[in-house]
């Protein structure tokens, strides 16, 4: 059911007094619960918001607007056109995901500004406020004047009320988003990348990022001065920030609040900001997991170019293939494939790769035709290496030659500091080249997994075969680099997993990498990687390991039966850093998967069953750390265990340090 309504504006004015005592118009959105509210009002002619949860002010009034080429102000001189409130309620169906039906309930508020010099700039100020946060922005419409526009700055600030500890990982960096989080307080934060969470000292958590990127650059956070973060918009090589040609939409600035961190994780704000889905077909796609012949080059075992210990060979390719068919799963990745890849593949340069023509030793047509005669569909690969002019001279013929050979996911992979070694991942050319390779994807009917990409800002929705990326420390740096440490795990759901689903690429069982790079080590144990399959959400999950890792391995029944579509999703427990508990109803089946991990610390949890059905009983399948077991105790050793539950029970989990716990509730 959708609902609409438009409300005078009168309605919405309030009499208060500025800071210089004069009277001025005050207006007010509140959420449909009550929960937050936004203030707008024109203060000396220009624009300010803040914004309050229940009695708990949290943004104090702040600035808005864009400072345009030639030192153009569109911050201020400023007179309220129109103001109109409407609300908007729906329940939508997501194709796959985290969650099925998903509500989009919000008040909305539109302000239509003029600016009263000459020129007379308009500027449209969209609020939208929802039970779980707010968001903003910005139209710039069409004008009298058909000018091209150059922004050289946003004005937008979140003048926090508090301080707080926040978890933040740096913008406009060499690594792009391959950072590990750290907290410290907001006020001595630098530039820094969102999702932004904090944890406010009035005792709220809040997250700010944005919603429906399309033409525009990301949004950075700055702190200016004391609590306040400043809107900095990541720039073109020539400082211009953005470059449009008559008119505008920012993304929405959004702000999801919640009364303790968990709740931010199943707030799903970003995706009711992004337009219904636009795809007529998207039966192409299901989720699914896979295997790979990639964790064999990252840990040296095999190389990604051509040599006598090549990873992509027609031979491997067949023995992964039996493997993957045998086992029972029906998705193999094979990156290294195609013509172009050296030892230096990584490095910042103009790679040369080709997209249509294989490597020596490996044939696609013939892998391919083996992995349909059993039932494996192979999983595209184009490592761009960032050089994007070849990528985009070669894109047809190589999407069309995936589509010829009933190939329907493709990994794009854009290694490099800069694209075409020049402008960020994050700026708008960077947003405009991700966009029209997913609507160029959609076109050839393949579903899209990036890798060294933009930041997620909910764009699934719209176009569902924007199935996930990686953007952020996946599990490739445990085989070649210090690794990742035991908290990074505990900190990215509440952090970069806000933003969208992850290819982390969990479910390595031989965690001290014998095979390895000596020194080289998942810092976790095997039972923590069963569990990320839970605590961790993408549609596709890769098994990342080697197959004679997983071989005769009781283990691996856990991933044959975690699913990657869910019906709906708990977070029981939690706290950033520390460790955290989630549960998944499979969208398929009346099963639950429950998945808990902590830190380097060992745990004991008592985990409330409230959420199983009260009406049944279920098989709890335990996967958890053997007696003893931690990061450095026989780290690989998984206790599977089975016991008879009911909604009315409590479970005691135990976790060993770095460790964790993978459960199905299998219903009787």
């Amino acid at each position: 059911m959708i609902k609409k309504l438009i409300l005078p504006a009168l309605l919405l004015a309030v009499s208060i007094s500025n800071a210089q005592g004069k009277k001025a118009k005050s207006y007010e959105l509140a959420s449909p619960e009550g929960k937050n509210k936004i203030q707008f009002e024109l203060v000396n002619n220009a624009p300010k918001y803040a914004v309050a949860h229940g009695k708990t002010q949290l943004i104090t009034p702040s600035d808005m607007g864009f400072v345009l080429k030639n030192n153009e102000n569109l911050t201020t001189d400023f007179e309220i056109i129109k103001v109109d409130k409407s609300t908007f309620d729906e329940t939508w169906t997501q194709v796959w995901g985290e969650k099925k039906k998903i509500r989009n309930h919000y008040n909305q508020m539109v302000v239509q500004l003029q600016q009263k010099n000459n020129q007379k700039r308009k500027l449209e100020i969209q609020f939208r406020a929802f039970d779980d946060g707010i968001a903003f922005r910005y139209v710039y419409p069409k004008q009298a004047t058909k000018d091209s526009i150059f922004i050289m700055d946003e004005k937008t600030t979140f003048n926090l009320k508090q301080d707080g500890k926040a978890w933040w990982i740096p913008a406009n960096r060499e690594n792009r988003d391959e950072y590990l989080f750290k907290d410290a307080p907001v006020s001595t934060l630098d530039t820094v990348l969102t999702p932004l969470t904090i944890e406010s000292k009035s005792g709220l958590a809040l997250s700010f990022h944005e919603a429906n990127l399309v033409d525009f650059a990301s949004m950075t956070l700055v702190n200016t001065t004391g609590t306040q973060l400043k809107s900095d918009l990541v720039p073109w090589a020539d400082g211009v920030k953005v470059r449009v040609k008559d008119t505008f939409t920012s993304s929405w600035r959004t702000l999801q609040i919640a009364e303790k961190p968990t709740d931010l994780i199943t707030s799903y704000l970003i995706l009711n900001l992004n337009e219904p889905n636009k795809l007529t077909n998207t039966s192409y796609f299901k989720p699914y997991k896979y295997f790979g012949i990639w964790w064999g080059m990252h840990i040296g075992k095999y190389t990604f170019w051509e040599s006598d210990k090549q990873g992509a060979t027609t031979e491997h390719a067949k023995q992964y293939i039996d493997f993957t068919a045998k086992e029972g799963f029906h998705h193999l990745l094979i990156e290294g494939w195609n013509k172009g890849w050296t030892p230096a593949w990584y490095e910042n340069k103009m790679h040369l790769f080709s997209f249509t023509k294989s490597a020596d030793n490996f044939d696609l047509e013939q892998v391919v035709e083996y992995g349909k005669k059993n039932d494996v569909a192979l999983i595209g690969y184009h490592e761009t290496g960032s050089n994007l002019i070849n990528y985009l001279k070669e894109i047809d013929d190589a999407f069309a030659l995936y589509k010829k050979l009933g190939m329907h996911s493709v990994k794009i992979g854009h290694v490099g500091s800069k694209l075409n070694m020049k402008e960020w991942h994050f700026g708008q050319f960077g947003v405009n080249y991700f966009r029209y390779v997913l609507e160029k994807a959609a076109q050839y009917d393949l579903a899209v997994l990036y890798h060294e990409s933009i930041k997620d800002t909910g764009e699934r929705r719209t176009y569902p075969n924007m199935v996930s990326r990686e953007a952020a420390r996946g599990q490739e740096y445990n085989a070649w680099s210090e690794g990742n440490p035991p908290n990074h795990l505990t900190i990215i759901p509440f952090t970069r997993l806000l933003s969208g689903p992850m290819d982390f690429t969990p479910g390595i069982f031989d965690v001290e990498v014998k095979q390895g790079y000596p020194g080289k080590r998942v810092h976790g144990t095997t039972a923590q990687q069963l569990a990320l399959y839970v605590t961790i959400y993408a549609p596709i999950q890769m098994m990342a390991d080697l197959p004679e890792n997983y071989e005769g391995k009781p283990a691996l029944q856990f991933l044959k039966d975690v699913p990657t579509d869910w019906e709906t999703t708990k977070v029981l427990n939690g706290e950033i850093g520390q460790y955290i508990t989630t549960a998944r109803k499979d969208r398929n089946s009346q099963d639950w998967f429950l998945g808990s991990i902590t830190n380097e610390k060992a745990r004991d949890l008592a985990i409330s069953l409230s959420f199983l059905d009260a009406k049944a009983t279920y098989e709890a399948q335990i996967y958890a750390d053997a007696e003893g077991t931690d990061e450095t105790h026989n780290p690989s050793a998984v206790a599977i265990s089975r016991k008879t539950v009911k909604a009315s029970d409590v479970l005691k989990l135990h976790l060993g340090g770095a460790g964790g716990t993978a459960i199905r509730f299998k219903k009787l």
